[in-house]
């Protein structure tokens, strides 16, 4: 039991400590896309990874074991977040003000209307299986095990959707931020539960990319590329 609680605090730790080193890199030093994408790359799978090796009883390998179990759930929650996230901006872009991410984006981070195709193929595919593996791998599914299910599911949503909050500091009003950090922790339970039985990062990961397609559609259309 004891040796339970400290891995968890330990885990519980390394997953503070991470997010709050990407949270500096995005909220503070405002690094390059190029040169945040390798350090979360570091972070969030490369460190996590190397952990696992001293902790035998982690099982990080477990988790990328092909599951077709809840795919097809997967796959019709993902259609259904990329039409509510496009519906609900062209429902609401003349209601709240969005033309601040894409003047944030270039300044901050130096995403433009010229790189953001090769920006948004990453994001959908590569960021997104860093979070998962991260947030719904490391976060959820191996806390789980040590700690119970009430408290993986809290911890891995809150730690989610927190860490969003850095790289999103001035792209929209008030409101509109906290509706977002509302849904990013809901979505982090629904990822939870996504990848509960089938006991692998594949199911959210779907639906992760799908919500990422939707985001990178309302980028294209705030960039004027389409």
């Amino acid at each position: 039991m004891k040796s339970n609680i400290k891995k968890a605090v330990l885990i519980v730790f390394l997953i503070a400590v991470f997010c709050i080193l990407m949270a500096f890199i995005d909220g503070i030093l405002k690094a390059s896309y190029f040169i945040k994408s390798i350090i979360k790359f570091v972070l969030f799978l490369i460190l996590p990874a190397i952990y696992s090796f001293y902790d035998k009883s982690i099982k990080i390998k477990e988790i990328f074991i092909i599951n077709k179990k809840g795919i097809n759930l997967a796959l019709i929650l993902g259609v259904s977040v990329y039409l509510v996230i496009l519906g609900g901006y062209l429902l609401l872009k003349n209601v709240f003000d969005f033309s601040k991410i894409t003047g944030a984006l270039t300044q901050n981070i130096g995403v433009t209307g010229s790189n953001f195709i090769f920006v948004s193929l990453y994001i959908s595919f590569v960021n997104s299986f860093l979070e998962e593996f991260f947030f719904r791998g490391f976060a959820f599914l191996t806390l789980k095990r040590i700690t119970g299910t009430k408290f993986a599911y809290l911890f891995s949503a809150a730690v989610f959707a927190i860490y969003h909050i850095a790289m999103m500091i001035g792209w929209f009003e008030l409101d509109v931020f906290t509706i977002i950090m509302a849904g990013l922790f809901a979505g982090g339970l629904i990822f939870n539960y996504l990848n509960e039985k089938s006991k692998t990062i594949y199911p959210s990961w779907l639906v992760h990319m799908f919500a990422n397609f939707a985001i990178n559609t309302v980028g294209f259309i705030l960039f004027g590329i389409i």
